[in-house]
């Protein structure tokens, strides 16, 4: 959503100061990535053949003229609506990622055979393990929201160590000893019981701190208000609490999912056939490890701009609804 009282870019960019200023660190991150690494006998190199080969007259040319295309398009950008700004960006810093792909002489007849494969196998196991786990990680977390929220010291003691212990060690350390760690008990679970295990637990302690700060939100008069009227905590929770709760749990809980589904690339190492996986298994044999890499790393990032578009729909509607 873009509001009014944001800064105006279009007068912005106009600015003779901001253009300048533009211009002129454009112009220097260009030059100290041209000359790094140079000697002053490179630098004293006639311009002649390649120019990025060139001297320090022909290095400081192309970083000119590389600073001045970037401030007129900057310029000539701010002439348009501000739908328009934003898609033109999207579409140019699309551009350089995919010139930047290109670089890499990359096999597309290979990226085309195995993408299906990518995307029914890899992406499939990926979403459902980050669903299954988002699922238990709000269970846990509200839970423990609750409990670091009541009087009870024993429930508080449990839900404040778990919560620390939990963000403290990395998601990678949590799937080894879940993984590892528990047949010593006795208890085997396989390699996507262990992932979302893990997962769950981990994700949970960090939804149990946006679960806490949303349910505090509320103003202590609302569960007064309830308990007057003889409605039961779970009640109070359900209809009462949590509606009111979810405008501000539902940003940070979107982007932790977004998190989550990037994160489940770690349960990986278990063995499991998420994308990250399959991806370094069908490039590995046949040395075509950048390709499959590539390819997943667009995968994870289409799937990230459809969560973020479900979450900007879910966020433009609990304010409408508060706004009623």
């Amino acid at each position: 959503m873009l509001y009014q009282d944001t800064i105006d870019s279009e007068v912005l960019v106009h600015k003779p100061w901001f253009v300048a200023s533009t211009f002129a660190v454009v112009l220097a991150l260009f030059l100290m990535y041209n000359l790094t690494g140079t000697t002053m006998g490179e630098l004293m190199r006639p311009v002649i053949g390649d120019p990025s080969q060139s001297g320090l007259y022909g290095r400081f040319a192309i970083a000119f003229v590389i600073a001045v295309a970037f401030s007129l398009n900057l310029v000539l950008i701010g002439f348009a609506p501000i739908k328009a700004q934003i898609i033109l960006v999207w579409l140019e810093l699309l551009l350089l990622i995919l010139a930047f792909f290109k670089s890499f002489e990359l096999s597309l007849p290979f990226i085309r055979e195995n993408l299906p494969f990518l995307i029914t196998q890899g992406v499939f196991t990926t979403l459902y393990v980050s669903a299954i786990s988002l699922l238990f990680a709000s269970l846990i977390a509200i839970i423990a929201a609750v409990a670091k929220l009541s009087s009870n010291g024993f429930a508080y003691g449990i839900a404040s160590f778990y919560t620390s212990f939990f963000r403290g060690l990395p998601l990678l350390m949590q799937i080894y000893l879940i993984y590892l760690g528990l047949p010593q008990f006795g208890i085997v679970l396989n390699a996507v019981p262990s992932g979302i295990l893990a997962l769950s637990v981990c994700i949970g302690a960090y939804m149990t701190e946006i679960f806490r700060s949303g349910i505090q939100s509320i103003d202590r008069g609302q569960w007064e208000a309830s308990r007057s009227m003889g409605f039961g905590f779970g009640l109070t929770m359900r209809r009462i609490i949590l509606p009111q709760a979810l405008p501000v749990i539902v940003p940070p809980m979107g982007n932790t999912f977004i998190s989550m589904l990037k994160d489940s690339s770690l349960v990986s190492v278990l063995g499991v056939w998420e994308l990250t996986f399959l991806a370094r298994t069908i490039g590995q044999p046949t040395f075509h490890n950048m390709e499959m890499l590539v390819a997943a790393s667009l995968i994870y990032w289409v799937l990230s701009c459809c969560l973020e578009l479900i979450q900007s729909k879910i966020e433009r509607h609990y304010s409408r609804s508060k706004l009623r």
